[in-house]
């Protein structure tokens, strides 16, 4: 039976099953699944007596970020060199201390930002390098001429796929032959690498988690012995769930088989990779854990291939959310969003765990009663401890963490609002006005809406919305003492204009926009703004538009949204940057107008 309404699905009309409980009227679908078979007849799975499931969390593992290389593998447009540094340095700040930069012998892009790390210094002495490569003799050497000449730790990590598909399908090989394969690739590291002294290395028998789990130790183990593991110089093992295929108790199975069963296991540093294929990556990490894995590659919101790697940043603050310190720092977790959007240019979703927009959000209002009265228990409790808010105790209801752990107010929190509260009002400034409002500036208008309703107690219409808008956004701010008076921008730079204090003065910036020149004029005579987010829209069509400009900027430790509006798109990009720059100084304490005379001689 075909539905009316969605006629490209078929209703399961086959029988309820015979042993099916009464109050489960599930019946027999159309899916094929007799095409596939369960793991337990794919691959042995080695245990029957486990030690994981009583063991606990206590530290964090060795987080090692992959975005630069596995990550990068799977983006529609491959990262340039900029945003490669960009993502790298901001894996710096954050605290990691090994980071996979790239795979040298598979583009001249990897190549050189290996190059650019062993020429710089944008990395620390104590970040180890991690260079990816397949066991093949010339992609080997290209890979260890890419790294010659870099200071910090080295590891080279070498891969093949070990399981029976991979190896019947794609490789050609028997067990034998395969291991062979193997061994031949971890000679020719040792050849051109082996007398490196900052040079260590890892192994990942790709598609570990449907390889015969007799055949991963004795290919882990023959690996150790040429390389010649020892704790001084320990050889990195690196076990992935290449293609997710079982719960991640098996997945945690395997990993603890390997821990117990490694020879030299004092000389290995034993590492997971998992992918998210079922959507059970995070679990499948922190079983792994619990397994004896002491090392966890991934990607920072989990970007990879099909449905993505690890995400180190979901894993990250699980962690911190048991108590224990993450060893990353993400006390402003939407500048790494913001970092990770552009390099990767991936917008991060909205429900995503901890950094989405919306995670800490209630649109439900017996949420949002809970929440609230946690909120005043937390006060209460500190002021009755005579201790700081941030130092206490977490236990506010449907929270995980304290928001403010990670840099965000609580004013999305706790506003009242409902989802087509918000939905509704960006569809009429939309329909009515042609304004089109990003997600995060949604949230913020929702604020002055839900004051203004409040406060009348009557239904928004459309021109109340656009009234509301203009005096949180556009209105100007009180009367001071700086004013843009010119711009000239050519091909070669922008030069500024401003008066202030009863002075003006001219300044030239080379080689940048006139937005980019104007936050920068501003800051010379102390009126500091960073653009956060920078939006363009307009209201009506034809010669009658206006164009708006949207900034989200922080002016010292306020941020927030303005706008500028003008015929000219220019004109209302810097009249919003000027508004930014007031709206930071009047909170500070001190006042400033945004434009009065904007006249450009280009």
């Amino acid at each position: 039976m075909t539905s009316s309404s969605f006629s490209t699905l078929s209703t399961p009309l086959g029988p309820i099953p015979a042993n099916a409980p009464a109050w489960n009227p599930q019946r027999h679908s159309q899916m094929p699944s007799h095409r596939y078979r369960d793991v337990y007849s794919r691959v042995e799975v080695p245990l029957t007596a486990r030690d994981w499931p009583s063991n606990r969390l206590t530290h964090a593992p060795l987080w090692v970020p992959v975005d630069l290389r596995d990550g990068n593998q799977a983006l529609a447009e491959p990262m340039d060199a900029a945003r490669k540094q960009r993502f790298f340095e901001l894996m710096v700040a954050m605290g990691y201390k090994e980071i996979e930069v790239g795979y040298p012998s598979a583009s001249q892009t990897d190549y050189d930002f290996v190059r650019l790390v062993a020429d710089t210094d944008i990395a620390p002495q104590d970040v180890t390098i991690v260079v990816f490569t397949p066991a093949r003799r010339d992609l080997i050497q290209r890979t260890v001429e890419s790294i010659r000449g870099i200071r910090n730790p080295v590891v080279i990590h070498m891969y093949t796929a070990t399981a029976p598909m991979w190896r019947d399908v794609v490789l050609g090989q028997d067990r034998e032959g395969l291991k062979e394969l193997i061994l031949a690739g971890g000679r020719d590291v040792l050849e051109f690498a082996g007398h490196l002294p900052n040079v260590r290395f890892e192994f990942s028998p790709e598609v570990f988690n449907l390889t015969e789990p007799d055949f991963a130790l004795e290919v882990c183990d023959a690996m150790t012995e040429l390389w010649d593991a020892t704790p001084e110089r320990p050889v990195i093992l690196n076990l992935p769930a290449t293609v997710e295929i079982a719960t991640p108790n098996v997945y945690a199975d395997q990993i603890e088989y390997m821990h117990r069963n490694l020879a030299r296991r004092d000389a290995v540093i034993l590492s997971v990779h998992p992918h998210n294929d079922r959507g059970t990556g995070i679990a499948c990490a922190e079983l792994a854990v619990l397994a004896g894995a002491q090392r966890v590659e991934g990607c920072i919101f989990g970007n990879g291939e099909r449905t993505g790697n690890v995400d180190l940043a979901t894993l990250a603050l699980n962690v911190h959310a048991q108590g224990i310190d993450p060893m990353i720092d993400f006390s402003d977790i939407d500048e790494i969003r913001r970092t990770v959007e552009h390099c990767n240019r991936i917008e991060v979703p909205p429900r995503h765990p901890y950094v989405g927009d919306l995670v800490h959000t209630a649109f439900s209002g017996t949420h949002q009663d809970a929440i609230r009265k946690g909120f005043a228990e937390h006060r209460s409790r500190a002021a009755a401890e005579d201790r700081p808010e941030q130092e206490i105790e977490w236990k506010v209801p449907y929270l995980p963490i304290d928001p403010a752990d990670i840099g965000r107010s609580y004013d999305a929190v706790i506003r009242v609002n409902s989802q087509s509260g918000k939905g509704g009002m960006a569809y009429l400034l939309e329909t009515e006005y042609g304004i089109e409002l990003p997600r995060r500036l949604q949230i913020d208008f929702a604020r002055h809406v839900q004051q203004y309703t409040d406060e009348t107690g009557s239904e928004v219409t459309a021109v109340e919305l656009w009234d509301i808008f203009h005096a949180a956004y556009l209105a100007a701010p009180a009367p001071s003492s700086v004013d843009l008076v010119e711009y000239d921008t050519t091909a070669q730079g922008t030069s500024i204009t401003l008066r202030s204090n009863g002075g003006q003065s001219t300044t030239r910036h080379d080689g940048v926009g006139p937005v980019e020149a104007l936050t920068a004029a501003l800051a010379r005579i102390g009126f500091v703004v960073d653009i956060l987010s920078f939006h363009q829209t307009s209201t009506g069509v034809g010669q009658d538009s206006e164009a708006i400009t949207l900034i989200e900027y922080r002016a010292g430790q306020r941020s927030g949204w303005v706008a500028g509006k003008d015929r000219s798109v220019l004109t209302a990009s810097l009249t919003a940057v000027m508004n930014a720059a007031a709206e930071g100084q009047t909170f500070s304490g001190s006042a400033m107008r945004p434009v009065r005379m904007i006249r450009s001689s280009s």
